[in-house]
């Protein structure tokens, strides 16, 4: 077993891994902006992410809110984080005079130690009706992991589900921002957990993003086949019974305040409960 110094070495050497991770993104998303991209595919691109991410993600600085008008690439393409039974969380700055007020500074860090094997079942209770998820933990164990130490917080309770999409080739709805301005999220963040080759067909449940490659809480779940770039972490599935609730929210539509087909659901979504099954 290693010793209490030889964890907290490991940790230090996580850390400064995803530091050095999170600055040659910033590199490559400055130097790589677009090129490439024909015209056409530059349209379709931009008005897809701008859906998942353009009002605001997990860890969005409401003053520096821009859209990337590209998908976030992954940490380390082709290797998942947590795979090896360890994640590597990052502190959000919930401090400082420019830090983003929607973060909750009180949820801490969950453990680096997580379960990279088997399933892991969530029930949601909402106001509309029930949706039953089966989480992914060989897929995306940080993701999983996370969602779990959340939801036993109770951090999922009593929050709204801020934004329906209900538009050609993307159907979600998205929740997982206690704060209900689609910027908000929990204490820390992690690396987006891709590898190239995602989909996100009906009864799928994904990780949304800032388009940073780091996820924090908030979550979409898909009720129809949506065509999305493969930049989203995909958490696991959805129940039957959920997607019945589902498509009675997408039936009530939104508000269109985002965009035609997207916006605030017109009946409002509450997540009276998120818990893990025992």
């Amino acid at each position: 077993m290693p010793s209490n110094k030889q964890r907290r070495e490991a940790a230090q050497r996580r850390l400064q891994r995803q530091l050095e991770r999170r600055a040659e993104l910033a590199r490559k998303r400055r130097r790589n902006l677009l090129i490439g991209i024909s015209a056409a595919a530059v349209v379709l691109v931009v008005a897809t992410v701008l859906l998942i991410t353009g009002i605001g993600g997990d860890d969005t600085d409401p003053a520096a809110a821009e859209p990337t008008p590209t998908p976030a690439a992954p940490a380390t393409p082709g290797v998942v984080d947590g795979s090896d039974g360890t994640c590597d969380w990052t502190p959000a700055d919930t401090t400082s005079p420019t830090a983003n007020p929607n973060l909750q500074a009180d949820t801490g860090i969950p453990p680096v130690e997580v379960t990279p094997t088997g399933t892991t079942e969530v029930d949601i209770t909402t106001n509309v009706g029930p949706i039953g998820l089966t989480l992914d933990n060989a897929n995306a164990p940080c993701a999983v992991a996370s969602t779990v130490y959340l939801a036993r917080q109770g951090y999922f309770d009593d929050t709204i589900c801020h934004r329906e999409t209900d538009s050609e080739g993307l159907a979600v709805l998205q929740c997982g921002d206690p704060s209900g301005t689609g910027a908000g999220g929990p204490a820390y963040e992690f690396p987006t957990q891709v590898t190239g080759e995602e989909t996100y067909p009906r009864g799928t449940v994904a990780m949304a993003n800032s388009g940073q490659g780091f996820d924090g809480s908030q979550f979409f779940l898909v009720h129809g086949d949506s065509q999305l770039p493969p930049s989203y972490t995909v958490l696991g599935t959805i129940d039957e019974a959920g997607l019945a609730t589902l498509d009675t929210i997408a039936a009530n539509g939104n508000d269109s305040s985002n965009g035609p087909g997207d916006g605030a659901p017109t009946q409002e979504v509450r997540i009276q409960s998120l818990t893990v099954a025992a």
